[in-house]
């Protein structure tokens, strides 16, 4: 089978691997329409997280069951299925509790595995033509219609980057009424801000400086906040201050809570510094979220922060030690939560959701490739050039296919 394969820093192929297999009576067989290239991929394409040379990439994955193993139950041969990136027994004391992020079955090295990643287990990736599912009863979550319909990318997202946003959300407390800073508008920022207004938040800034993605920040229905201009914690409390609205709801003293109850940081270790855009600080977001968040207020941090960065701007951060501006935290007392997001939480019901028409996560897509492409689409991604925010391949596609 074809499949997308490191080689390198930099340097994915397309090339011919073995095919995919049943190997276990619980396994089930994906012939894969759609495997989206994820933010968290390019960490190991750019060399920041360490990798095998000869991994399959791809967590992001959908398709139709091809073959099932003699104890599936549930799902069919012939079923559309997506695939959460947490591959999960669903009987081990943290599956059990809901926490598919931390199984404790199929990692032999830590908690938690995944599909085609750095430490997170054996498993090959679906950036492929097939993809290996083992527990197929529980990492597969049954869709409606048939490859190519015009649900396919939001049902593809329901993989990762859906469930992650509104993870976000939820460690950030978001719900009705919530004032909410979330910085990065790369596709798990925009997710997260579109989950924030589910979730019935009254306002909701998300903070780049990159113009393409603010703009696709007003296509979610939320207010851009360009860093380049000046401090994001300003701008928002300046923001919300000069309208008379939010002003004249205020009793005495509650100006002080001119920030926001809920923020989240969808960017991680890569972050930049504000001052010089050029160069990264990976505690950045953390500073600007001890800023921005009011007192008894709540902070998410959904953006990676991994515990080796061979790239870290210094000592300690390629040790992933990072300064956390701890005192400001406390001194307020914000909750933090943070961690992977277990993606069977949440996928069944946002599913539901997009049936209703009451989500459409695919606004993020802007590409969708043949699964030749890859490397191309990996350097481009990589590069944010040509409008490259978020790429789907097409295993499905013939060469040369655009969409």
């Amino acid at each position: 089978m074809k499949a997308v394969v490191f080689k390198g820093e930099r340097k994915v192929e397309v090339e011919d691997v073995e095919d995919a297999r049943i190997a276990s009576a619980t396994d089930v067989l994906v012939r894969i329409s759609s495997s989206g290239i994820c933010g968290s991929d390019l960490h190991m394409y750019e060399g920041r997280t360490p990798v095998e040379k000869g991994t399959v990439f791809g967590h992001e994955n959908m398709g139709v069951v091809e073959a099932i193993g003699d104890a599936v139950q549930q799902i069919q041969v012939g079923d559309r299925v997506v695939l959460p990136f947490n591959i999960a027994c669903g009987s081990c004391f943290n599956c059990a509790r809901g926490y598919t992020n931390a199984c404790l079955v199929l990692n032999p090295d830590s908690a938690g595995a995944g599909y085609g990643y750095s430490g997170m287990g054996p498993h090959r990736g679906g950036q492929a033509e097939l993809l290996r599912v083992p527990f197929g009863d529980v990492n597969c979550l049954k869709l409606p219609g048939e490859p190519g319909d015009n649900l396919e990318d939001d049902f593809l997202l329901l993989s990762d980057i859906f469930p992650t946003g509104y993870h976000a959300a939820e460690l950030a407390g978001v719900g009705p009424g919530s004032t909410v800073a979330i910085f990065g508008a790369g596709p798990v920022g925009l997710l997260a801000a579109h989950s924030s207004l589910i979730r019935g938040a009254a306002e909701v800034y998300v903070v780049d400086d990159i113009p393409e993605r603010l703009q696709r920040v007003k296509k979610a229905g939320a207010i851009p906040i360009d860093f380049s201009k000046g401090s994001p914690v300003e701008q928002i409390r300046d923001r919300r201050l000069a309208n008379p609205l939010v002003r004249g709801a205020m009793r005495r003293g509650e100006e002080k809570m001119s920030g926001v109850m809920c923020g989240i940081d969808a960017v991680g270790y890569q972050a930049r510094r504000e001052d010089e855009r050029d160069r990264e600080n990976p505690a950045q977001v953390l500073e600007w979220l001890a800023g921005i968040v009011n007192p008894t207020g709540k902070a998410g941090l959904i953006g990676v922060y991994f515990p080796e960065d061979p790239g870290g701007v210094d000592a300690n951060a390629k040790e992933g030690h990072i300064t956390l501006p701890l005192g400001r935290f406390w001194e307020k007392g914000i909750e933090i939560g943070m961690g992977q997001c277990p993606v069977k939480k949440y996928n069944l019901f946002l599913r539901d959701l997009i049936i209703a028409g009451r989500a459409r996560p695919s606004f993020i897509v802007s590409h969708r490739l043949p699964l030749v492409d890859a490397p191309v689409a990996y350097d481009k991604f990589d590069r944010r050039v040509e409008g490259f925010t978020k790429v789907i391949l097409k295993p499905m596609e013939r060469p040369g296919a655009r969409a």
